[in-house]
């Protein structure tokens, strides 16, 4: 509940700010413009904070995909074979250590607004005009605010296409499936982009049999060629049967199994369908007609450069906003519009150059230029690369499986990108964006460097003196 509240006439409540949601890019901005001594209040649909990157998206995913890499890992060790039955537990089981951490996290977050003196409402928020926003309970309206600016962080949902029942038990998409209860052996998982391909390793890893439905050509079209075709080789190593340019017909339903029509004639048995085929929005019901704000098909809102929409004291940032829909770009895409909204100078670059995070087993991280666009644009590069299966901390560790790959200009030695797959990968790349976002971007920086041995950042060295020997 609110610690203060300012009453104005006509039992209104008053605020510089209003924002609406509490995930990553609504905290990044309600955080910036409370240090700017603006009056923030904060709305939530959900009775604890930290929005779907803490209750049903990133944390819980992340804490069910280490469990699964912990058991994989012990799997792997002779010492540790007869860990027991874990093949039979269902995910509700598996993600017990998940709900501590979700908890944790609330209560991380929610000093946050307590030492910023942000007022939270608990609510449905709907926007009355561009200057009010009230807030309702289940039991009806509970608070009007009136305020000067407003951000929509509402984040987005799995979208749902008519014709599939979500509300059938064997029927799930990226939220439901964290509360499966029962044990299932065949999973479909209809949809290849990130979300799919995470759960694909998760499910795999469990030891269950995993059909993987592609509606592209390729997974993760978008990374570097290279990295697509390892993370394609890795899954079907693993048993996951991926199917390319396959579109659905229809879906049939019983009590123990669902049953996938292909467009192609396919007919796909299974115990259960994931659906991770894109998300939506959250801006049904929110009021935006009022305002004049309009989003597109899949409820995503339109910004400019300053993270302003076309109604100029309403900002919006995250995933609701679209691409790239991820937690760390979100956080620092609300703090820019809180800056735009509380300095009134236009000049706070949009945020650029996001590295990528994906999480399945191992991962893969990225940032930068892959090798078709420095191709298509004719720049002269070459290419360093370190095998993980050479490197002594990974043998150490058994997780051999992964690659660096370094693309640096060949006159200037600049670095243009780069490219991890394998274990700790969305860790390791923080040590070359460090260097490619430095003034003195080079190549050289790994080989003047001496790194702690044995380490998995040894990888750079490495790759950097195989790029360098392919020099002439």
């Amino acid at each position: 509940m609110p610690r203060k509240k300012d009453i104005v006439a006509g039992n209104f409540l008053k605020y510089d700010v209003v924002v609406l949601g509490s995930g990553p890019a609504g905290e990044g901005a309600a955080m910036k413009l409370a240090k700017s001594g603006k009056r923030v209040a904060i709305v939530d649909q959900r009775d604890q904070l930290g929005g779907n990157c803490t209750h049903v998206g990133t944390i819980p995913s992340k804490a069910l995909r280490q469990t699964v890499s912990s058991i994989i890992r012990y799997q792997r060790d002779p010492m540790f074979q007869k860990v027991g039955e874990w093949k039979q537990f269902t995910m509700k089981q598996v993600l017990r250590n998940a709900h501590k951490v979700i908890q944790q996290q609330v209560d991380t977050h929610s000093r946050f607004y307590d030492r910023n003196n942000i007022d939270v409402f608990h609510g449905r928020a709907y926007i009355q005009d561009k200057s009010t926003v009230l807030v309702f309970s289940d039991d009806g309206l509970t608070e009007s605010i009136i305020c000067k600016q407003i951000v929509i962080a509402t984040g987005s949902r799995p979208y749902h296409p008519q014709g599939l029942d979500f509300e059938h038990p064997r029927v799930f998409d990226s939220d439901k499936i964290l509360d499966l209860d029962y044990s299932v052996h065949k999973v479909i998982i209809y949809g290849a982009g990130v979300i799919g391909c995470e759960y694909a390793s998760i499910f795999i890893g469990l030891g269950l049999k995993v059909d993987l439905i592609n509606t592209q050509p390729k997974l993760l079209s978008y990374l570097d060629d290279e990295i697509s075709d390892a993370l394609s080789y890795h899954l079907r190593e693993q048993g996951v049967l991926i199917r390319h340019n396959e579109q659905i017909d229809h879906l049939e339903t019983g009590d123990d199994h669902v049953v996938l029509y292909m467009q192609s004639g396919k007919k796909i048995k299974a115990d259960a369908i994931l659906w991770c085929n894109g998300r939506s929005g959250n801006t049904d019901g929110l009021g935006l007609e009022n305002v004049g704000i309009t989003p597109n098909s899949r409820g995503q809102l339109t910004v400019n450069e300053q993270y302003q929409t076309e109604v100029d004291n309403i900002y919006a940032a995250g995933d609701v906003i679209g691409w790239p829909s991820l937690a760390s770009a979100a956080y620092d895409q609300g703090r820019c519009a809180g800056t735009n909204m509380s300095s009134g100078e236009k000049n706070v670059k949009p945020v650029t150059d996001i590295p990528t995070g994906i999480y399945t087993i191992p991962e893969i991280s990225s940032i930068g230029k892959t090798e078709q666009q420095l191709t298509e644009e004719k720049i002269p590069y070459e290419v360093g690369q370190s095998s993980f299966r050479h490197l002594a901390r990974a043998q150490i560790t058994g997780d051999t499986v992964g690659e660096l790959k370094i693309l640096f200009h060949r006159d200037t030695l600049e670095i243009l990108g780069i490219h991890c797959f394998g274990n700790n990968a969305a860790e390791i790349i923080h040590i070359g964006q460090a260097v490619m976002k430095s003034p003195k971007n080079s190549i050289m920086y790994f080989v003047e460097t001496t790194f702690n041995y044995p380490t998995m950042a040894e990888a750079y060295r490495v790759a950097t003196l195989n790029g360098m020997n392919r020099l002439f």
